[in-house]
């Protein structure tokens, strides 16, 4: 059981900026097992994420409330998945060889593509996140956002389990996770993905299950186009992977809503 809480505290402390116990540490194992509780980790933040939204809305309109609730999520997490969606967009946006888009994407400096990619992913998350809150109760809202985060994160596990890592500098973010994850870590992450959103399926209407259809097509294009462009995948193409499904949640959501 302390073993188990090691591994789960150590996916705390390598994917959030939440304080952890001093026992725990980069240890490349349980890095490397703590991929299994990166959905879950998505619990943590997207929670965190809609509670400051809802609360805040007693105050403020709903666009400050949801801009509010981005700058806690992103201080819980230290930006590490938009410092990686923004590193994809630079990499793959002026890189035209494996070498190339692999530099760029290690330059700490940030370029064009990656501020036009991230202005436009957070645009894309504030007022899609305004329309979802106008449409919902506090309840299925709040399991939304959670979902969008847990599935998110799934299907950057999907990536890791399905793809080689193509970095071998040592000094690499992701280099813990670089030997990929068991089926046994994959199917616990799929679960703590998906146990969220079958919760709002359960509370809503399973016609909802559908929003999994675009997020597994973009999960597997991204996936396909990192493996074509670079061999595999890197730390920021997890990131932008969880960035980019997170967006097509809430899109497909939205979308669906009309309908059902």
């Amino acid at each position: 059981m302390r073993r188990e809480l090691h591994i789960f505290l150590t996916a705390v402390m390598f994917y959030t900026r939440i304080p952890c116990p001093k026992w725990v540490d980069h240890n490349p194992e349980f890095i490397g097992f703590s991929t299994r509780y990166f959905p879950l980790i998505g619990w943590i933040i997207g929670g965190a994420y809609a509670a400051v939204i809802v609360l805040s809305s007693f105050i403020f309109q709903s666009a400050i409330s949801i801009i509010l609730g981005l700058v806690f999520s992103i201080l819980l997490t230290g930006a590490f998945h938009e410092d990686g969606f923004a590193d994809a967009c630079d990499g793959f946006g002026g890189g035209w060889t494996k070498e190339k888009i692999l530099s760029i994407m290690k330059d700490s400096r940030l370029g064009t593509y990656g501020v036009v990619g991230v202005i436009l992913i957070f645009m894309l998350k504030v007022f899609s996140t305004i329309e979802l809150i106008q449409l919902t109760r506090i309840p299925p809202f709040i399991l939304l956002i959670v979902s969008s985060h847990s599935l998110s994160r799934m299907m950057a596990v999907i990536i890791i389990y399905s793809q080689p890592y193509v970095r071998e500098d040592q000094d690499s973010k992701a280099k813990p996770v670089a030997t990929g994850t068991s089926f046994y870590n994959f199917l616990i992450a799929l679960l703590f993905g998906l146990v969220p959103f079958i919760y709002f399926l359960v509370q809503t209407n399973w016609l909802f299950a559908f929003v999994l259809i675009p997020m597994a097509l973009i999960t597997f294009y991204l996936s396909s186009y990192f493996k074509r462009w670079i061999g595999g995948y890197t730390g920021d193409c997890l990131g932008a992977t969880q960035q980019v499904n997170e967006v097509i949640f809430l899109l497909s959501i939205l979308v669906l809503w009309k309908f059902i």
